[in-house]
């Protein structure tokens, strides 16, 4: 077998030699994972997909909910020079305003999903994706992380100092519940955690306009305090002093930008037609993040909003306004426990569109090819389950500092904003002069760019000791492992060729017209995966070791569902047919070395289970059948084998030795 297993798995039915098996495992994934999903259903691909409102909720916001750490951190940086406040936020409400539009000309480019590491790879070449692709799986990790921490920090914030003790174990728990929403389902996950996102406007909404409008009579005085600022401003620091603060702040502020991303790496999960449904989330995106955090930074100075240790600027902010507007307590708890609970619906962009971005690399060869397949709830399982995981190492490693999460989580959305920004600002200059408006175009990139590097370079210089070293550290490690496993996998696949080259050209057998299958009669049954060397091996080792003893050859195979394949509404058409067109393949050769053959399929998301559910299937219509299948064989074992190869043959031998029945494992050896 070829195949690579996946971790989900799917009711036996009916004389299942598993039905001997308590149900309480079974009934507990249904309970935490919901059913598995029908691949029957023509419609299945629209039922997953989301509109823009939906994908607004759950990939918009991750750059919604960035309102609650970035634009705080930029006017901490400021000091006591709060009157350059205005200016910061003018920038903010520009950066957005001009990332999302280089996002939505990536859309436009790249309308099947144009996240970091495809771009990268089309654009700029293979390191340039996988460079990019490993910062976004570490950018993703940290999505996740970052957000959960950020909103622990705002509930906590109007708890008692006491209870600041849960707070850790808290995030753990909320990072272990969205792990197993999003196995169950993008679509369940976001209409889930809807209701948050709603109140979160809603809060915000008031919190923002509302405080502005009730110290309108301030507003003069304000901007009278802006005036002297500058002038002070001026003396003590000078023009390039204040310059050099100003984009200091500005830069350190950058996490307010970090989810715009998410939207073009989302592009699967979204309703037909994808481009138009994409733009227009981009577009609420982007119009919700830069009135709120422009907004925000606004109301810090309108408000002369003083840091607290123990709370954050929102918090303090909140408490003002409810104080002045006569909305109580209750207004500030739940302005608060909305921006927590944001946060933890933001989260949902790293387990969305982490596992994606793991998925496509994985079908590229540069991750363990497992990370490619989906779930019986078709959703990347495996890459949802390493998401979680490594958040939660990250959450235990900074013992859920915001600060530190913050400058750690920054550097590598910038080193992916940069590369994209690059990639289309070279491709539009490579075709100059094609009658579109590249100009304009490539105005608007190099302008994104300019400001993407600046922003990366100043973090990365003034937060490297910070924790900025670890992530540049680990995105190296990450990329040298990637390169690795790609270089393993080009290996393998060549001795494979070589192993097998002299099978392509069997001689045939001369005049020898074939008898029809007989299911009376010994039958081999040869598991197999895509038409290869390993399964024609197959095929001739079970002869060449029960000489005459098989008048039958059947061949066995199940089509995957894979991330990779997974793309619309024809993905099931498309894999049966691939996957019979194969065994026709198998079934023809045997046929021309006088063996009577026929073949059986299925698909479905987990290979073994489909597999053996084939299996049990065939005893029935020929009783006097033996299994064969193949398995890599490597020499020398080492650890990270187990990791990049599957052990299909032996989880399929283990399970028809339970139903009692024999599967030959003949193994292919490999240096």
């Amino acid at each position: 077998m070829d195949n690579s297993p996946n971790a989900g798995g799917q009711d036996n039915g009916p004389g299942n030699s598993l039905n001997d098996k308590p149900d309480l495992h079974k009934r507990l994934r249904r309970f935490l994972f919901g059913k598995p999903r029908d691949l029957n259903d023509r419609r299945i691909f629209h039922r997953l997909s989301v509109i823009a409102f939906l994908a607004w909720v759950g990939l918009g916001a991750d750059g919604l909910s960035s309102s609650a750490y970035g634009p705080e951190e930029a006017f901490r940086t400021l000091g006591q020079h709060t009157y350059l406040a205005v200016p910061i936020a003018l920038l903010m409400i520009a950066t957005v305003l001009i990332i999302s539009a280089c996002y939505i000309r990536i859309i436009e480019r790249f309308p099947h999903g144009g996240g970091g590491y495809v771009v990268a790879t089309a654009l700029l070449g293979e390191k340039m994706g996988v460079v990019s692709g490993s910062a976004l799986l570490i950018d993703y990790v940290l999505t996740i992380t970052v957000s959960i921490a950020a909103a622990g920090d705002a509930i906590f914030s109007f708890l008692p100092a006491d209870w600041r003790v849960l707070k850790l174990p808290t995030e753990i728990l909320l990072i272990v519940l969205l792990t197993i929403i999003n196995i169950r389902g993008v679509k369940e996950s976001i209409i889930m955690l809807m209701p948050v996102f709603l109140l979160f406007l809603a809060t915000h909404a008031v919190l923002i306009f509302g405080g502005i409008a009730a110290n309108a009579s301030q507003l003069p005085a304000t901007a009278m305090q802006v005036s002297n600022g500058f002038s002070y401003g001026a003396t003590t620091l000078g023009i390039g002093g204040m310059a050099l603060l100003f984009i200091h702040a500005f830069s350190l502020g950058g996490g307010t930008y970090t989810g715009i991303e998410a939207v073009s790496n989302g592009l699967p999960i979204m309703r037909e037609p994808r481009q138009r449904t994409a733009k227009w989330t981009m577009i609420y995106m982007a119009a919700s993040l830069a009135v709120t955090a422009g907004g925000l930074v606004v109301c810090y100075l309108v408000w002369n909003v003083q840091f607290d240790a123990e709370k954050t600027l929102n918090a303090v902010l909140s408490e003002n306004v409810a104080q002045k507007l006569s909305l109580g307590k209750p207004f500030v708890i739940l302005t608060l426990i909305s921006e927590g609970a944001l946060l933890v619906v933001a989260a949902q962009a790293g387990f969305i569109d982490g596992p994606r971005v793991l998925a496509n690399m994985a079908v590229d060869s540069w991750t363990p090819r497992r990370f490619s397949c989906l779930s019986e709830k078709l959703t990347t399982q495996n890459g949802i389950v390493l998401m979680g995981a490594a958040a939660l190492a990250a959450l235990w490693y900074t013992n859920g500092n915001i600060q530190r999460l913050v400058v750690m989580y920054s550097i590598n959305v910038f080193i992916t904003f940069s590369l994209s920004m690059l990639g289309m600002a070279r491709s539009l200059w490579s075709g100059r002069g094609g009658g579109r408006p590249w100009k304009r175009q490539l105005a608007l990139f190099v302008v994104g760019l300019t400001f993407c590097l600046t922003i990366l370079s100043i973090t990365v210089v003034e937060k490297f000791g910070e924790g900025g070293w670890l992530t540049l550290l680990t995105t190296s490690l990450v990329v040298l492992a990637c390169f690795g496993i790609r270089k393993h996998y080009r290996q393998m696949n060549v001795k494979l060729a070589n192993l097998y080259a002299n099978l392509a050209c069997l001689p045939k057998s001369a005049g020898k017209i074939c008898d029809p299958v007989d299911p009376s009669q010994p039958t081999a049954a040869i598991l197999v995966g895509g038409y290869s060397g390993l399964g024609i091996h197959t095929m001739l080792a079970a002869l060449r070791m029960f000489p005459g003893q098989f008048k039958n050859l059947l061949f066995l195979s199940v089509g995957v569902i894979d991330s990779g394949i997974f793309k619309g509404a024809d993905t099931m058409d498309y894999l049966r047919k691939q996957t019979e067109d194969s065994l026709k393949k198998y079934a023809d050769m045997a046929r021309e070395q006088g063996m009577p053959a026929t073949y059986r399929m299925a698909v479905g998301t987990d290979l073994i289970e489909e597999m053996e559910k084939l299996c049990l299937e065939e005893i029935k219509k020929f009783p006097s059948i033996t299994f064969f299948a193949g398995q890599l064989i490597f020499h020398r074992p080492r650890w990270y084998q187990a990791i990049l190869h599957n052990g299909t043959a032996f989880a399929i031998q283990k399970r028809l030795q339970l139903a009692e029945r024999t599967l030959v494992i003949l193994p292919a050896r490999v240096k």
